[in-house]
């Protein structure tokens, strides 16, 4: 590949000390070389610094900052933006893994279609991290109208050109702070192309968001209120379609395995 741009990773940590190692191996491992990982440690009580640190002292590609207090990982994310130096920014969370080809294939398909965001699908695996023989099968075409009904992007495949948009911030909220960022950068382009391929693992935890169906509804809801601005009455029409779209449509995004 001629284009060798630097790819910043942004990868937020909290007490991440037992799935760490395997997420920044997965980006060391990656076939395009040009990459920095920006690992933010948000307070973490466990071993988490020392494990970044056991890899960064080797790895001048791999920088670790250090949140003095716990700020969330809207806030931790943002740090890690400000930080990076890449003509593209990319986000992995700390119990996710990569596919060794990820940017090689991603950035190729970014310059074949002209594209300033894109992202791909990614195969489920338990915390153990055994596959689950899922995937959740990227959508070919996203639109911002899309996106606003249930978030279709998942955040470990993400990826922007900040030479195209700039640098794009997520909003300080707690949680659901990516589906912010991805709305923010469709509203501005329309829409993008998914890539059909696996490129990621995305680690199913016990104590996630996904299984906390009142948190679900919670942070959801503010997507519409508190980001985007909705009137109460606006935000619950939404979320009676994000209800709607989440259970009914999207399920239909996951696929065996081997589809």
């Amino acid at each position: 590949m001629e284009q060798s741009p630097l790819v910043s990773v942004i990868m937020p940590a909290y007490n991440s000390a037992a799935f760490i190692s395997e997420a920044i191996h997965s980006v060391i491992q990656q076939s395009y070389l040009n990459w920095e990982l920006l690992v933010i440690d948000d307070a973490s009580a466990d071993e988490t610094i020392l494990i970044v640190e056991s890899f960064s002292k080797n790895n001048p590609r791999i920088k670790l900052f250090k949140n003095a207090s716990n700020q969330g990982a809207g806030i931790t994310r943002n740090k890690g933006i400000k930080e990076a130096k890449g003509a593209f920014i990319a986000f992995l969370d700390a119990d996710d893994v990569w596919l060794p080809e990820k940017l090689d294939v991603q950035l190729a398909f970014m310059w074949k279609h002209d594209l300033e965001m894109t992202f791909s699908s990614y195969n489920l695996m338990d915390e153990a991290g055994i596959l689950l023989q899922k995937k959740v099968k990227a959508l070919p075409v996203l639109t911002y109208q899309k996106l606003l009904r249930s978030n279709y992007v998942g955040n470990l495949t993400g990826i922007y050109n900040v030479e195209k948009l700039g640098k794009i911030y997520c909003p300080e909220l707690r949680k659901r702070q990516d589906w912010a960022l991805w709305l923010t950068i469709l509203s501005k382009i329309g829409s993008t192309k998914g890539i059909e391929k696996s490129l990621a693992n995305y680690r199913i935890r016990e104590n996630s968001i996904s299984k906390n169906k009142t948190a679900l509804l919670k942070y959801n809801y503010l997507i519409y209120s508190e980001f985007l601005k909705y009137s109460r009455f606006k935000s619950l029409m939404k979320m009676s379609v994000f209800l709607k779209e989440h259970f009914f449509v999207k399920n239909k995004q996951v696929k065996k395995l081997d589809n």
